[in-house]
């Protein structure tokens, strides 16, 4: 059985390979991702607690993460990411500050940052659009990259950004690059599997690409459902369900001795 990457592995591979990475919400999507040679996972915390989880991607690499407001500070991270940690994650994601990055790598926690676009704090670059297009912005993402890389995180993600400029900033960090929509300079490709299923019926993002239509697919078996359960309603009120053949019976002597019983009875 081929082992689960480490964080060696991965920096060893830089500009090597190129490693697949897709946020997985469910079992079901792991374990395809799994079977599919995806090799990096961004999933839900509560999935690498699920004893299932790692029978479904035995050798992917795991990431939880969430936002940041959802944990809280250094402190509340570290009371998060112990447990994961012993659970089996690969890494966290951390888009707190650089004293919570610092402060999980200090404990030996393997910690990938943000840059470029980061969608919770979409605010500070202009809202949801490319990061890096100007010259005080791309010294911007260099700098978060040098910030993270010097806190002790081993890896970013690096989202929406020109792909020039992640190929220079590739050139000068010794940081692990996933790249969201930030080019092939990455040393990871990172989507969305709703986007790569088409599960996906809002805007999906430039950077996304549709490898089927899954929306198409639920919207079929959902007529499907609702013509079943319209044939079920419909015969239950004509009385054509059920029929002897959905029923149980009993011998005719043992009706009869409990008719009368439930004569006495009453």
């Amino acid at each position: 059985m081929a082992q689960r990457l480490t964080v060696k592995d991965l920096l060893d591979q830089r500009g090597k390979h190129q490693f697949a990475m897709l946020r997985v919400e469910t079992l079901a999507e792991a374990e395809a991702a799994e079977a599919a040679g995806i090799e990096l996972l961004s999933v839900p915390a509560a999935m690498i607690f699920d004893r299932q989880f790692r029978d479904a991607a035995p050798t992917a690499f795991a990431f939880p993460g969430d936002n940041f407001y959802e944990i809280g500070d250094t402190a509340d991270f570290l009371k998060w990411a112990f447990p994961l940690f012993k659970h089996g994650a690969d890494g966290v994601y951390c888009s707190g500050s650089l004293q919570t990055v610092r402060a999980l790598a200090d404990h030996g926690i393997p910690v990938c940052g943000h840059v470029g676009l980061i969608p919770s704090k979409a605010t500070w670059t202009g809202g949801f659009k490319a990061v890096g297009k100007t010259l005080d912005s791309a010294k911007l993402v260099y700098q978060q990259c040098k910030a993270l890389a010097d806190a002790g995180a081993f890896a970013v993600e690096i989202e929406v950004v020109p792909s020039e400029i992640t190929a220079a900033i590739a050139e000068k960090t010794g940081l692990f690059l996933i790249s969201m929509g930030a080019g092939s300079a990455g040393h990871a490709q990172y989507l969305f599997s709703d986007d790569v299923l088409g599960q996906n019926l809002g805007h999906v993002p430039r950077h996304a690409k549709r490898y089927a239509d899954f929306a198409a697919e639920y919207a079929r078996l959902q007529q499907m459902r609702i013509a079943a359960m319209a044939d079920f309603a419909r015969e239950v009120h004509d009385g054509a369900y059920p029929t002897p053949a959905h029923l149980v019976f009993c011998e005719a002597n043992v009706v009869a001795d409990f008719r009368d019983w439930l004569e006495r009875e009453a």
